[in-house]
């Protein structure tokens, strides 16, 4: 059979602030599935916020650990999967994702310090944050569409406006 897909339903990317775990939400209610999130799951694994693990192990560290929970949630979820900000610079990861839905939540560095704020504990954010959020989706950007089926704009849209566009762009059925 053709266009049979095993793992997620919708798997989203994008940065820290974009709303992935507040979409996901939103589409698995939807789409009558469950919203699994990643970061969450590496706070599960390691037992401490993901700020502890940067300052304690270092980003080498959290970066293993988040390839192990992306792999696993791709390969066990079937609902919607929000990943990490960072899980697209993983070679791997971005091979695993080949095939999958996968949105990319895209918005600009003023929506993100709205949502993000600049005293919010991101380890990645300490000194500058606006100046280092352009920095790290220089980066990024060309990795969140690679691996993208699909690129959705959440700047000036609420989760709901945001949610009914993944629904629209990926052709899902809602129930």
């Amino acid at each position: 059979m053709t266009g049979t897909h095993t793992g997620p339903a919708v798997v989203l990317v994008g940065p820290m602030g974009a709303g992935k775990t507040t979409v996901g939400e939103l589409l698995a209610a939807t789409l009558g599935t469950t919203c699994r999130d990643t970061d969450h799951d590496i706070v599960e694994t390691a037992g401490k916020p993901i700020s502890e693990i940067f300052l304690d192990e270092g980003e080498p560290h959290f970066r293993a650990l988040e390839r192990a929970a992306v792999r696993t949630a791709l390969a066990e979820h079937t609902g919607v999967l929000a990943l990490g900000g960072g899980a697209v610079l993983a070679p791997e990861t971005r091979e695993l994702l080949a095939g999958a839905p996968v949105v990319f939540l895209d918005m600009d560095v003023a929506e993100a310090v709205k949502r993000v704020g600049l005293d919010a504990p991101r380890p990645l954010l300490m000194m500058n944050p606006r100046k280092q959020w352009r920095e790290l989706m220089d980066a990024r950007r060309p990795l969140y569409t690679e691996v993208a089926t699909a690129v959705v704009r959440t700047d000036e849209r609420t989760p709901d406006e945001v949610a009914g566009e993944i629904l629209d762009v990926l052709e899902l059925k809602q129930t």
